[in-house]
């Protein structure tokens, strides 16, 4: 009998092993979603969304010509928007044409992988990573490339990326602030790695571009400011949702951004609207696309969000775990008091407690922690984490 699905698409899935393991196989699977359930799992909102959000969809709801609702590409008022916004908080002036919108980051790394690689390319990707980039990489036909961060600070290391450098190499991604670490890759690392490409790329006789998810770099800690690494490198495309900032990630709106010197950038304006086309009509819903200007300027609560960053690293410290204050996204990476942070998942499962595994985002003997969770989870949940904690530190029978 034939098999139910591609070879090609088995291949893919068996990428995601641990991921599918969690979220099919697990106590997290079973009973995450429970009443009463301490969910630190996901960053998935656990209070509700800012009130000007749906605010300004109820305000761009009604149509307003017959075409309000017809099929959009990038429409000049949400280009518009982004470009003043970039102007604003980057003080870079981007030409409309070179911003492409999306709908979601999720989308717009497909598109920025189907625009830039062919077969047998090689695509590096930072581990720790977000936890879809090697599959995504793979199915736009490239070769994956892990390199590790610097385990001590969990910076670039500048070296290992060279040395995985090849003819072949096409593309770097690069996530700050980093998921899951909350690191934010300083300048003088950013221009070392702009040289360093800059120099492999006239080597190999080919261009090297750097591809930057910046999901999160507007979700920043202690009055911190952001270097965005495509300030270093000319051949660079910026990748940015509004799900984090908005904290809505069921509204899928984002866009692609190609550097002002990017070299033949108005070549590329077509090749990306054809990638998005065909990944699927990668562009944001009208609706979506009106409230642009209206959600550019809506935020979840920052300092709220680092109140119970502030809170959770304060009391798990004082129980005793280690951790490292992050200084960006909204998680927590704590160390596993267990070296086999699976079992210890299973443990703080048992205080009805659910977090990510560190394994599934290439941390083992890590976990990560959600700080989109509200005050009555944190509060509520501080007396499982002790307890489970206890019992991990006991001697094995």
């Amino acid at each position: 009998m034939t098999q139910p699905m591609s070879q090609r698409i088995q291949s893919l899935t068996g990428l995601l092993g641990p991921v599918f393991q969690f979220f099919t196989n697990s106590t997290f699977a079973r009973h995450g979603s429970d009443p009463g359930a301490f969910n630190f799992a996901l960053g998935n909102p656990h209070e509700m969304p800012p009130a000007a959000f749906a605010e300004s969809l109820r305000r761009w709801a009604p149509p307003q010509h017959k075409d309000w609702y017809a099929y959009v590409g990038s429409t000049p008022t949400a280009r518009a928007a982004v470009v003043q916004a970039l102007q604003a908080r980057r003080g870079v002036t981007y030409d409309p044409h070179d911003i492409h919108l999306t709908n979601g980051a999720f989308a717009g790394l497909a598109v920025a992988l189907t625009t830039f690689v062919d077969p047998g390319d090689e695509v590096i990707f930072i581990s720790p990573p977000w936890f879809f980039y090697e599959a995504m990489i793979a199915g736009a036909g490239a070769t994956p490339v892990r390199v590790r961060v610097r385990p001590a600070d969990f910076d670039l290391d500048l070296a290992a990326i060279a040395a995985a450098i090849t003819p072949r190499t096409r593309v770097i991604l690069v996530n700050s602030p980093n998921n899951p670490t909350g690191k934010i890759y300083p300048p003088a690392t950013l221009a070392g790695l702009g040289q360093l490409l800059t120099e492999a790329s006239a080597r190999h006789g080919r261009t090297i571009y750097l591809i930057s998810d910046e999901a999160y770099s507007r979700i920043l800690f202690d009055g911190t400011d952001f270097p965005s690494p495509t300030a270093y490198y000319p051949a660079s495309i910026m990748l940015y949702t509004y799900g984090k900032t908005l904290l809505t990630p069921g509204q899928r709106v984002g866009y692609l951004a190609l550097r002002p010197e990017f070299p033949g950038r108005e070549a590329l304006r077509g090749a990306i609207f054809g990638a998005q086309l065909l990944t699927g009509y990668a562009f944001p819903n009208a609706l979506m696309q009106h409230a642009l200007p209206d959600l550019e300027n809506v935020t979840i609560d920052l300092d709220h969000l680092q109140h119970k960053r502030d809170r959770m690293v304060s009391e798990l410290r004082r129980m005793g775990y280690e951790l490292h204050a992050p200084e960006g996204t909204f998680y927590l990476l704590p160390r596993s008091p267990l070296a086999d942070d699976w079992a210890f998942t299973e443990l703080l499962a048992e205080y009805n407690i659910f977090v990510l595994p560190g394994a599934v985002v290439e941390m083992p003997g890590y976990f990560r922690i959600s700080l989109t969770a509200n005050d009555a989870m944190i509060e509520g949940s501080l007396p499982g984490f002790a307890a489970a904690l206890e019992r991990a530190r006991q001697p094995a029978a």
